[in-house]
């Protein structure tokens, strides 16, 4: 929704203008101010898409105020209303992009086609912004970050989405091939006595073996490193060139030693430049997309299994053997639980831990234990934070896990609770929406005789004009506009059946300075003027 501000220091025009917009559906929130001072505290306040200005007034004039809306909102686009007599303003101010002029003699109609075409401006300009052209040269930059933030995820338990996995490549510029299996290699930092090893330091110099490993595997494979989510450096790797071309047991023999050959470099130009020593481990074989994240937890558990410290050493494992029978600890896998749940992502969360809970009898008892407990301290914290413990039945069991009489009817019961937890904070976020809509409500039937633009009433609630709006005409099912006006015509008939004030006076306690906008505003509602409306009540 664009914001147009209407500026004239004759209120009769103003209101004029305000009410011909106000009648049409341009897809408009309308703000009006009588003077350049109170425009300008408005472009203080609050974005503005349109200015329709007066360009001669007292005190803060058409041109000095363009002068801050360029300053202020660059984007905003100018429609200048102009007598005869003021050329030399209008030829200095259609020299400024995005500024319009009209004629106060033009008519109506001619303003609204005037709105109608900045309107289409706007639209066209933030479909072909700057904005658009600066992030694409900033893509190069953000795709590294996008790149290891993407990995990191499916690195840590989030299975691939097949289907769109090449779109996904495609996007992040990543030089894989998302229809072919894939190496991994993982390695594991000590930094030397001399070298720094605070936080900053350490991920620098995780990042250096990377981008340096990439440089030197460059050639017959293909790589992409990244930093997993301790810090270490992880790479996925396929072979390219000619390479490529034969068959699986051929590509192993030819790139096995390739690897472990460029790896020692690696380690040797780590110790030599960076200060540190590099373990890597690195897979035999490669393994389908799918498979990602248990060749990861698979390749890790193996390098707490290497003959001594294993430093400078590059060993190569089955990235599909089983070290041990158990899959990677509850904690590890629970984090994402824990995200979708403070997001309030339901289904996600639903989905994750059902296929935690219903792949893990088989590894043993003080592993169904560690996952219950992990999740319960899971739900529990959520809990503690929002309050929720006396809305919720059973929290005790929540840490009695003996309660239950098998496995399935424990994470039975976590999945329950989880549910009344997402219900509590759907109905929670219902029950807000509609007091906060109450209390606009409220002010509105308190404050008809003053301004009340969508900008100040979200300002009075502390919410963004467009989200206000919609979520008014969500809760109430109508214009938070038509709302306002329904309640001023109930106000005034109230009002115009009491003897007590004149028609003018009534036009001021709904909102209505001048009568003429007064008699116009009733008029169109009910068809009958407010003198009219009140004899006939007398009636």
């Amino acid at each position: 929704m664009y914001r147009l501000l209407i500026v004239d220091d004759e209120e009769m025009i103003t209101d004029g203008l305000y009410e011909t917009l106000a009648g049409r559906d341009m897809g408009l929130d309308l703000c009006k101010a009588y003077s350049g001072r109170e425009a300008l505290g408005w472009l203080q306040r609050t974005r503005i898409d349109i200015v329709l200005t007066d360009i001669r007034m007292p005190g803060i004039d058409g041109l000095q105020l363009m002068t801050a809306i360029k300053r202020n909102w660059p984007h905003c686009r100018i429609i200048f209303l102009t007598g005869y007599s003021d050329f030399d303003a209008v030829y200095q101010a259609i020299q400024t992009p995005g500024v319009q002029y009209l004629l106060k003699t033009e008519g109506y109609p001619k303003v609204i086609r005037a709105v109608g075409e900045a309107i289409a401006e706007l639209d066209d300009s933030l479909q072909h912004s700057e904005l658009v052209r600066q992030a694409q040269e900033r893509l190069t930059t953000l795709e590294v970050l996008a790149r290891g933030e993407y990995f990191r995820h499916l690195l840590h338990g989030a299975k691939p989405a097949m289907p769109s996995l090449g779109d996904d490549f495609g996007k992040l510029g990543i030089p894989l091939d998302p229809g072919r299996p894939v190496y991994m290699a993982q390695g594991e930092l000590s930094l030397t006595a001399s070298a720094a090893a605070s936080y900053a330091d350490r991920q620098e110099s995780a990042m250096g073996v990377v981008l340096l490993a990439e440089r030197l595997l460059d050639g017959q494979v293909s790589s992409l490193g990244m930093l997993d989510r301790y810090g270490d450096p992880v790479w996925l790797l396929q072979p390219s060139g000619e390479w490529a071309d034969g068959g699986e047991a051929e590509e192993r023999a030819l790139i096995l030693p390739h690897l472990e050959g460029q790896f020692e470099l690696v380690q040797q130009a780590c110790a030599n430049s960076l200060e540190l020593s590099v373990a890597v481990t690195l897979g035999d074989r490669p393994f389908e997309w799918t498979k990602l994240s248990s060749a990861y937890d698979k390749l890790r558990r193996q390098r707490h299994t290497r003959t001594g410290d294993g430093a400078q050493m590059v060993q190569t494992v089955n990235p599909e053997a089983s070290c041990c029978t158990k899959e990677r600890a509850p904690r590890d896998k629970s984090d994402a639980l824990s995200a979708h749940l403070d997001a309030g992502r339901r289904d996600e969360f639903l989905q994750l831990l059902d296929e935690l809970t219903a792949s893990e009898p088989d590894n043993g008892a003080s592993y169904l234990l560690e996952l219950y407990y992990t999740i319960s301290l899971i739900l529990l914290s959520y809990m503690n934070r929002w309050e929720l413990e006396s809305q919720v039945t059973g929290v005790s069991a929540l840490m009695r896990y003996d309660d239950f009489v098998s496995c399935e009817e424990a994470f039975a019961f976590l999945r329950a609770t989880a549910e009344t937890l997402f219900e509590l904070r759907s109905s929670g976020e219902r029950n807000r929406a509609a007091e906060a809509i109450r209390k606009v409500q409220a002010y509105i039937g308190a404050h008809l005789d003053e301004d009340l633009s969508l900008v100040r009433l979200a300002g009075y609630i502390h919410f963004n004009p467009s989200y206000l709006s919609r979520l008014f005409k969500q809760e109430s099912g109508v214009n938070l506009s038509e709302y306002i006006e329904a309640a001023r015509i109930e106000r005034a008939k109230e009002l115009l059946r009491g003897d007590d004030l004149k028609v003018l006076e009534v036009g001021v306690r709904v909102g209505y300075e001048a009568s003429q906008s007064f008699t116009r505003f009733f008029k169109k509602a009910l068809g009958v003027t407010p003198q009219e409306y009140r004899e006939a009540a007398r009636k």
